[in-house]
């Protein structure tokens, strides 16, 4: 029992399990959007784009986090214009818009002698660090996604399943995508400081992914999608605490982990089913053979 209790004697880890929960639930749920869209790149090229705008605002005194929100925000925009422009596809977009605004905040990081930004914070989270301000503000976010969501849930799955029909039927679907675009980079902007810039699409990705192999209608992958990312952060977090090793990382460690056991075992499943299948094809075609003879030679 000291493994599970052991931790909670600690306030820094009070406050990072809260927020990995949020955080885990948000990208979660938001994931299974964003692998539906097959825009699972965009996660990781709008974490990416966040340097340009928090090396800037560190530099200049200001809070990063005003700086992350405009450059993501920024970007989102960007990629949603490069992506419609005739012969430029959106996985093209994601990578010109991300790279540039990366390559723009290392140049401006590599520019200041003074190194006022924290650069390892930023690429790899610290989540034992949170301030109950950022929970506050994980939180927020997380409660205003959650209104959205339920308020135009049936207008964004219609969107994200078929953008043409849903475009067809009188649907705002090119609204519908910005709107998830913008909300996304909240989202993003609220992650970083939970596991930073180069694991955010993973946290993102990998529970929905998971979700998928196993969900059988679409609520089904949200809730399971959800309820995976808060187990990967719990289970993470207690891992990273007793083994000594970066939280963000265990965190991502822990859903893949969960995404290779779910694999192997529906893998295995499928196969077996496959072979059962097969087995009972064959005996019923021996079967009708043996009754084929009989009837045959009693003739």
């Amino acid at each position: 029992m000291d493994l599970i209790s052991e931790p909670f004697e600690y306030a820094f880890f009070h406050k990072a399990l809260i927020a990995g929960v949020l955080v885990g639930a948000l990208c979660g749920c938001l994931g299974v959007f964003v692998v539906l869209r097959r825009m699972s790149y965009i996660g990781q090229g709008l974490s990416q784009s966040v340097l340009a705008g928090v090396a800037p605002a560190a530099i200049a005194g200001i809070d990063p986090y005003l700086g992350a929100v405009a450059a993501t925000i920024a970007a989102g925009l960007l990629i949603h214009y490069v992506g419609r422009q005739h012969g430029v596809r959106p996985d093209a977009a994601i990578g010109i818009v991300s790279t540039t605004m990366f390559a723009a905040g290392v140049a401006l990081i590599s520019a200041n002698r003074s190194r006022s930004v924290n650069l390892t914070d930023l690429l790899f989270g610290n989540i034992l660090g949170v301030t109950y301000g950022d929970i506050t503000l994980v939180g927020t976010v997380a409660a205003v996604m959650a209104l959205l969501g339920f308020a135009f849930y049936k207008t964004l799955t219609f969107t994200v399943v078929d953008a043409a029909g849903a475009a067809a039927h009188g649907v705002r679907a090119a609204a519908i995508e910005l709107a998830f675009t913008v909300a996304l980079a909240a989202v993003v902007v609220v992650s970083i400081r939970i596991v930073g810039v180069l694991l955010i699409a993973a946290v993102i990705v990998i529970p929905a992914s998971t979700a998928r192999l196993v969900g059988r209608s679409f609520g089904s992958v949200i809730t399971m999608s959800a309820g995976l990312g808060i187990a990967a952060a719990v289970v993470g977090l207690f891992v990273s605490f007793h083994v000594e090793i970066a939280s963000g990382p265990a965190i991502v460690l822990t859903s893949s982990g969960a995404f290779a056991l779910v694999l192997l075992t529906t893998t295995v499943a499928s196969a077996l089913l496959v072979r059962r299948t097969r087995q009972m094809h064959s005996s019923n075609s021996r079967a009708n053979l043996t009754a084929t003879s009989a009837g045959t030679l009693a003739k």
